[in-house]
């Protein structure tokens, strides 16, 4: 098959047309004979032996056209792309097929294409870096986690307190009857850890191992619709309070919670693990501020299928994330799985998946402009990275990932450092965003982030193009039924 023509009719559409000689489309005529023969029942011959023209003769000559158009129209896209050099997105629509005056056939398919980019300015920008020293408060307060993280729980005899943890049996009633969920037996509870309904901890405090006592609670107004805002009673038994023990902060304590001899090594590692953080955080922002700056200097009209795409990868990844094998699973059916609806889409995820797909146009644009590319070095580097947090092989990581992909990555990896290398760091911190903005990047922040940007396991085959959506010659349909 052959590009007979191509037209890119506006911004990021094209429409083209591939054709099939006469010889090549009898050929997929024959193959559709041969595949669907077994099928065709004709009085006088065994099911599946009749003569193609006997078929013909009896439903059309056009009874297998169909068939034969299905077989031809991926390939027929295939060398439409190639032969016009089209980076497409999403997929095709087929428009129209016709069989022409000297028995051939013509597809023509409307596709989406990669848009291209205008670049503004990307070097030479301007962008706040949080510069913050940990302060002593903060160290000592990772340090009391993980006192507390290290804490052993010992019985005591003595009224409960905020910070003790009872262990409680408990009935509730609602109008005099127990109520479903209302009941448990040695239910342990921290006080003040408000994982109880509203005022229910609060009034174990000063209560003692073997006590008994009825609760007055109201539920709140967004509680369970059985619950909403009714008054219950908890008939509650405390069985044993007790209290943390706190181990002491001292060299051994280092000992036991690190590698270090000493409380001040120790000490001294948690500050600088926390200044790391710091560091790391600030320049992820630094970066983020520097990208969203170019991207606004930029000018591109992006496809809607290619943010829909991204939305897809998110709910996928954010899946993943939970340990669940989503790859079979449609969008509908994950955003049922997440409660989620287009309109939670579209405040949660939408501005998300519109900036990082912004945000990857810049970057690839970057890298072409300025010839970046990755060496095989690098390359081999990826591939041992991916495969080690995976606990995989090399060699399965180049299965998984392939050298194409790999290179794209890497070379927005390099468009990135370049963009970081150009910019100039200032102290003085941004401008707030007006109220409407502040609100969206809030939210996209919320919004479910793939921790890297790979190909998906397997979810489900790409569809192909195929002939039924343009018009069928006139009866071939009907008659190959």
């Amino acid at each position: 098959m052959y590009l007979k023509s191509i037209d890119r009719n506006e911004t990021n559409k094209a429409t083209f047309t591939v054709a099939a000689d006469a010889s090549e489309f009898e050929k997929a005529v024959q193959q559709a004979y041969l595949k669907n023969k077994k099928d065709v029942y004709i009085p006088g011959f065994r099911k599946g032996k009749a003569p193609r023209q006997v078929i013909e003769g009896m439903y059309g000559r056009e009874v297998f056209y169909q068939d034969a158009m299905d077989e031809l129209a991926p390939g027929g896209y295939e060398a439409g792309v190639k032969e016009g050099e089209l980076r497409v997105v999403g997929q095709p629509r087929v428009t129209n097929v016709q069989v022409t005056d000297d028995k051939g056939v013509e597809f023509t398919f409307d596709v989406t294409l990669y848009p291209v980019p205008v670049l503004g300015k990307y070097k030479g920008i301007e962008a706040y870096k949080k510069q913050e020293t940990v302060s002593d408060e903060a160290v000592d307060e990772e340090i009391k986690t993980i006192q507390k993280r290290n804490a052993r729980m010992l019985n005591v005899d003595r009224a409960a307190e905020m910070g003790d943890t009872v262990d409680i049996d408990f009935d509730g009633f609602l109008n005099g009857e127990p109520f479903e969920g209302g009941s448990a037996k040695g239910h342990s509870l921290e006080l003040g850890s408000n994982s109880f309904v509203p005022g229910f901890e609060e009034q174990l405090v000063g209560m003692k191992a073997g006590e008994e006592k009825d609760i007055d609670i109201t539920f709140p107004e967004n509680y369970t619709e059985e619950l909403a805002g009714k008054a219950v009673v908890f008939h509650v038994k405390v069985n044993e309070v007790s209290a943390p023990e706190y181990p002491e902060l001292d060299d051994e304590f280092a000992k036991d919670v690190s590698e270090f001899d000493t409380f001040e090594e120790y000490r001294a590692d948690v500050r600088s693990n926390l200044q790391k953080k710091l560091d790391d955080e600030a320049e992820k922002n630094f970066k983020d501020t520097l990208v969203r700056k170019a991207c606004e200097a930029m000018q591109v009209e992006i496809p809607e299928v290619m943010v829909e795409e991204k939305i897809n990868e998110f709910l996928y990844n954010y899946a993943s994330q939970f340990g669940m094998n989503a790859g079979d699973m449609s969008r509908a059916e994950l955003m049922k799985l997440f409660g989620m609806n287009e309109d939670s889409i579209n405040y949660m995820i939408r501005p998300s998946a519109e900036m990082q797909v912004k945000s990857e146009l810049l970057l690839e644009a970057i890298a072409a402009a300025e010839n970046l590319a990755p060496s095989e070095e690098e390359m081999e580097a990826y591939w041992e990275k991916m495969a080690k947090n995976v606990g995989a092989t090399v060699e399965d990581a180049k299965r998984y990932l392939s050298e194409a992909f790999v290179k794209e990555e890497l070379k927005r990896d390099q468009a990135l450092e370049l963009l970081v290398a150009n910019a100039i760091a200032t102290d003085k911190p941004e401008e707030a965003p007006a109220a409407e903005e502040a609100k969206t990047e809030e939210t996209a922040e919320e919004a479910p982030k793939p921790k890297a940007r790979k190909p998906r396991a397997k979810k489900a085959k790409a569809e192909e193009p195929k002939a039924e959506e343009a018009e069928a010659p006139a009866d071939a349909e009907e008659k190959s039924e």
